[in-house]
């Protein structure tokens, strides 16, 4: 059985029907999703989960209804005042991940200042994966390595993308019951085991996580190698993480 993982990155979908479906404006799902976050922040670290990434907004995002995203942006703004002291003194280090280029100022100077803010923390890392997308993280990688006129292998490549500071993903949960990764972390999630639920994301809760852990630690995982051969190395090293195999 796996332990917990180290790395869990999560599809955060359904707050716009969480709202429909209450009569309410769409972005009141989305404040509610903040507070799930914040929840789920609380409920990894208790668990002795290492990083957790969630796709806040992605590049596509930006073709929704004018009014959604400056809501969206403007939340942001709102949640990080809100958010970032509390994260700080629970020891969570933020790393913002996407492009920047297009974001206001306003924005920009918000996610430096809590970067800032909580650089020295350790004790989980957060990544919020905010206008990003997977393709957009393969193209940038390859063009910063063009650039620098460095060889495009497999290996640079993945020292050049934007969560190269982190381990890929052992477990990525998509809530909302939908069964895609909507360009999120396309190229670390190669042998991320998947869980899907139906539960909307301001409804997921602690239980719902503890779920996917769960389900997690059932999984046999064996990056391309045989069944045989993975529970040998477990024999022999019993007390190695699940990231540490995946080496």
């Amino acid at each position: 059985m796996n332990p917990v993982p180290h790395h869990i990155a999560i599809v955060m979908d359904g707050n716009g029907r969480w709202a429909n479906a209450r009569f309410l404006p769409r972005i009141a799902g989305h404040k509610q999703g903040v507070n799930s976050l914040s929840r789920c922040v609380r409920a990894c670290v208790e668990r002795g989960v290492g990083v957790l990434t969630v796709f806040a907004f992605s590049s596509e995002n930006w073709n929704r209804p004018s009014e959604e995203v400056s809501g969206l942006m403007e939340l942001m703004v709102v949640a990080l005042a809100k958010e970032v002291p509390r994260l700080n003194d629970n020891g969570v280090q933020l790393r913002f991940v996407g492009d920047r280029q297009r974001l206001s100022d306003r924005v920009r100077h918000g996610l430096d200042k809590a970067e800032q803010t909580t650089a020295a923390n350790q004790r989980l890392v957060l990544n919020v994966c905010f206008n990003y997308g997977g393709r957009w993280d393969i193209a940038q990688a390859a063009q910063k390595l063009a650039s620098r006129g460095e060889a495009i292998t497999e290996q640079s490549l993945n020292q050049a993308m934007a969560l190269a500071h982190v381990p890929d993903p052992d477990l990525l949960i998509r809530t909302g019951g939908e069964f895609r990764l909507s360009n999120f972390m396309l190229w670390q999630s190669a042998y991320s085991e998947l869980f899907f639920s139906d539960r909307l994301w301001p409804e997921f809760d602690e239980a719902a996580l503890d779920q996917a852990i769960a389900a997690f630690s059932h999984r046999e995982r064996r990056f391309g190698q045989t069944t045989a051969q993975v529970r040998t190395q477990v024999r022999a090293h019993p007390g190695a993480p699940s990231h540490e195999k995946a080496a």
